[in-house]
């Protein structure tokens, strides 16, 4: 990127690429012509604090040949589950997708269309982006949607910085119970907005402790963040949580699917609903790219982040649709834009609607009981026939952790060599000897039996 001789932004001297056409020499003519000495000196506006966290990548220049070979051997490392019966989750689900949405996905004019800045000519992408956002709406019980935010972590963290903006307080409640990847997310967000975390514990049987709640929520909490279901499977009880924040901001994040047959946050008092929309017809793939949900009561849309497509009629009273409020986005107001993310994962928002529109109101409900009842026979059986109890005894909808004799760094390759991805091993996040597993609607009764099967023979095998 640059020629100086140290700093975050060095590159050796002499260096080579293909791909990036200016020279050592132009780039040095450049700085001269600008008054500047060094690439340091263009960035120098940036805070001291936050280059002192680059790391180095240490990468070097290879051939495009030496590339293919090293992407291709790291994929290698990779299991492939097609081949296997997969039981994991902790956040991204095996979920099957109907053959439409692909073939949908990849025309022309969805796979490379961009940001429809142009309404006149983007009437097609505005149309589902306006049906996506409906839909969102539908599921949350909320009055306005964007389209989209970038994933679920992402999601949440916009929605505290979106209470902040809204009620000017700095200090946030964030429940134990959601998922530790969103929480580092949230924490970003929050050192660098200058916020206070305060952490909300959760109780034995894996909710959050309302009473907590109610004793560390005063005038200067702007709000209280929530995942239902948690990172342990566990539903959380909404109900009184808005009462006892007072004018602070509830926000939810919640499983789309899941809100098939819970009822919606917004009917519990949310304010702010997200979520991780991957399970609605976007694959697992390496984790990403995946897809947040942003939904918020209607007073509070222009604090919001992301688009919104909107529905208008012409001068003649034909329908058509436009991007409204952009206002908001980095992209027209830079600095003083109520958010700094000014995209969003549009194709995976397009999946999303594609899916809930093949399932319907109906469909929704329907996969999410039979995956609900699914994941009680599962769990049933394994601490009826094998003693294994649930860590967490709350609700759960599709996903539930189990104490386990065999610590699960042993279980889960055993469980490999039989066909089976177990599950996720909670030790790394503070509970060893704990598996969570999770159930979609792809694991048939005969899987499950044979998982259960499988886990009896390597406790057996002990």
């Amino acid at each position: 990127m640059g020629t100086s001789e140290g700093g975050p932004f060095r590159r050796s001297r002499g260096s080579r690429s293909e791909f990036i056409p200016h020279t050592p020499e132009d780039i040095e003519a450049m700085l001269r012509a600008i008054g500047l000495r060094s690439v340091e000196d263009l960035f120098s506006d940036i805070p001291r604090e936050i280059l002192e966290r680059y790391e180095p990548l240490g990468l070097e220049p290879v051939s495009e040949l030496e590339a293919k070979r090293l992407l291709a051997g790291i994929a290698e490392e990779n299991l492939d589950p097609r081949k296997y019966v997969s039981f994991l989750g902790a956040g991204v689900y095996d979920h099957d997708i109907p053959s439409v949405v692909s073939y949908f996905m990849t025309r022309s004019e969805f796979f490379t269309s961009y940001t429809p800045y142009q309404a006149e000519a983007s009437q097609g992408t505005l149309t589902w982006m306006f049906e996506y956002q409906t839909m969102v709406c539908e599921l949350t019980g909320m009055d306005v949607a964007n389209a989209s935010m970038y994933d679920g972590g992402s999601a949440l963290a916009e929605a505290m910085l979106m209470a902040h903006n809204v009620t000017g307080r700095r200090k946030f409640l964030v429940a134990e119970g959601v998922h530790p990847h969103y929480r580092q997310v949230i924490q970003t967000y929050a050192w660098a907005a200058d916020l206070e975390l305060v952490d909300v514990p959760y109780d034995d049987r894996g909710q959050l402790d309302k009473s907590f709640v109610g004793q560390r929520a005063d005038e200067e909490t702007g709000g209280l963040l929530v995942q239902t279901p948690n990172f342990f499977g566990v539903i959380e009880d909404l109900r009184g949580l808005k009462d006892a924040l007072g004018k602070a901001l509830l926000c939810v994040s919640a499983h789309p699917i899941a809100l098939g047959i819970l009822k919606p946050p917004g009917a519990l008092g949310a304010d702010i609903v997200v979520g991780e929309g991957q399970v609605l017809g976007n694959a697992p793939y390496y984790g990403g790219p995946l897809l947040g949900l942003f939904a918020c009561r209607k007073e509070h849309m222009r604090r919001m982040p992301g688009r919104i497509s909107g529905r208008t009629t012409d001068a003649r009273g034909r329908v058509g649709y436009i991007m409204t409020l952009q206002a908001r986005e980095q992209h027209i107001r830079r600095a003083k834009a109520t958010s700094n993310i000014c995209t969003n994962q549009a194709l995976c928002a397009f999946a999303a609607t594609l899916y809930l529109g093949l399932l319907g109101r109906r469909g929704i409900r329907e996969l999410a009981e039979l995956i609900a009842q699914r994941a009680h026979y599962l769990a049933r059986r394994i601490e009826e026939e094998l003693g294994w109890p649930r860590k967490w005894p709350g609700p759960f909808f599709n996903e539930f952790a189990v104490e386990t004799p065999v610590p699960p760094k042993e279980l889960l390759p055993k469980l490999r060599e039989r066909g089976f991805l177990g599950g996720v091993d909670l030790e790394p996040f503070g509970h060893p000897d704990t598996l969570l597993m999770a159930v979609t609607e792809k694991r048939t009764r005969q899987d499950l039996d044979g998982f259960v099967e499988a886990l009896k023979e390597v406790a057996r095998s002990r």
